[in-house]
């Protein structure tokens, strides 16, 4: 199927802006992400970019789990799973609450389950370039 090329900022065929009108960028400039909030996300992803953090969001993406058999699951030090949870609890991925001396924690919501969801579903497809 031959894909007709049009001339108009928009492209009817494909549903999406042509980058190369300057229309295009005139239609969108009123949702462009704001340097703020690009700072804020950029801090939220990187927030995930460690191993021990996002192996925690893991086992919470399986329910409600202690401090002590977080630690137990992933072979970490309590005070570590402490720590990790402590930065996962400022930037509202997880909540948690006490139940005589122990604190249980859980993903905040359905958007940090999702979240992680959706890296785990696109991490284990097949990559189409090698397939």
């Amino acid at each position: 199927m031959s894909r007709v090329l049009t001339t108009s900022a928009y492209d009817e065929d494909m549903n999406t802006l042509d980058p190369h009108h300057p229309e295009a960028l005139a239609q969108v400039s009123d949702r462009l992400l704001s340097t703020e909030k690009a700072q804020r996300m950029a801090q939220f992803f990187g927030l995930l970019a460690d191993t021990n953090r996002v192996r925690i969001v893991a086992l919470l993406a399986q329910g409600e789990f202690c401090v002590r058999d977080i630690a137990v699951a992933l072979d970490m030090s309590e005070s570590a799973v402490s720590h990790q949870l402590r930065m996962l609890k400022a930037l509202r991925l997880v909540r948690f609450r006490r139940q005589g001396r122990h604190i249980f924690y859980r993903l905040l919501d359905h958007h940090v389950l999702t979240l992680y969801e959706v890296v785990a579903e696109h991490l284990d497809e097949e990559d189409p370039e090698t397939a």
